[in-house]
């Protein structure tokens, strides 16, 4: 992997699917970009890339330079400085709706080149949206028993796995929703991260509450605190809590429509309700990875 120039690579990761965290890595890029941090995204779900639709760049291609992929950019720098370039298997589909249908080895091969083939750069944070399930990575990882049923992973983890032996990530960003089911799967997620060694950086809870788009009021359809408690729990960070906007939810899904197209989504972004609250966590982690 180009990592010369990269100064911290941050994970997020949840021990399960449908949390958020494709939501979560886009709106960490948009407040690290707009607090003048050049941003890299890498979105190595090969069988859900999203980054793609997140960012409003499915239809740009990925080039190839002469020392490998380029990333894509994402809109404009920000007057401070700040930008978004980003990496998906999604560049690679011919259409949208595309399946993948990959056994074992290619899914390994198209892993391997994200890790290695790309040319980030001077970034100064490179976010790497990984899979749903137990992501099987760390320094230590070569010491783990890879016995089929030992930990359930998947092709994708195991490739990623060995592709960052020769990575010292800063540590992982920890994504649940409140729900007891939701934090159930995630303190194995947070187990075996602090069995292998591999650094959390904090906890999001994610969807927690819903904020009306009519009188702003945040209701909590699915209950809240979940996360907060399981990060005591582990004595780890609590970054903070998230709830559902249907405002950002239309900001996203309207960036290709007139009105969207105004301007950047990075200067949307500072209009939406939960700019302040990801202002926060972004605070969170930039103090931590810099003590």
């Amino acid at each position: 992997m180009s990592l010369e120039g990269v100064n911290h690579v941050i994970l997020v990761l949840s021990g399960k699917g449908g949390v958020g965290k494709s939501s979560v890595t886009t709106q960490l890029a948009l407040s690290l970009a707009r607090r003048g941090h050049k941003v890299g995204v890498l979105d190595v779900d090969l069988t859900g890339p999203n980054i793609p639709l997140m960012f409003n760049v499915e239809d740009q291609k990925v080039t190839q330079g002469a020392r490998g992929w380029i990333p894509v950019p994402v809109g404009t720098a920000t007057e401070n400085g700040g930008s978004i370039c980003c990496m998906s298997l999604g560049f690679l589909l011919r259409d949208r709706g595309d399946s993948v249908v990959w056994r074992g080895p290619k899914k390994t091969a198209m892993v391997r080149q994200f890790m290695t083939d790309v040319v980030w750069g001077e970034l100064d944070y490179l976010l790497i949206d990984t899979p749903p399930g137990i992501l099987l990575l760390a320094r230590k990882i070569e010491t783990l028993d890879w016995a089929e049923g030992s930990i359930g992973t998947s092709d994708e983890h195991i490739s990623l796995a060995e592709q960052m032996r020769n990575v010292n990530p800063d540590g992982a960003v920890i994504v649940t929703t409140p729900q007891a089911i939701s934090t159930a799967d995630v303190r194995k997620e947070i187990n075996f991260c602090t069995k292998v060694g591999l650094g959390i950086l904090g906890v999001v809870e994610n969807m927690s509450g819903f904020v009306c788009p009519h009188c702003s009021e945040c209701t909590n359809v699915f209950s809240s605190g979940g996360g907060k408690t399981m990060a005591e729990q582990f004595s780890v960070d609590f970054f903070g809590a998230v709830p559902i906007d249907p405002c950002f939810n239309l900001m996203i899904e309207s960036q290709s429509s007139e009105e969207g197209m105004k301007a950047p989504l990075v200067e949307q972004y500072g209009n939406s309700k939960l700019e302040p609250i990801f202002k926060d966590i972004t605070e969170k982690l930039v103090a931590k990875v810099n003590p």
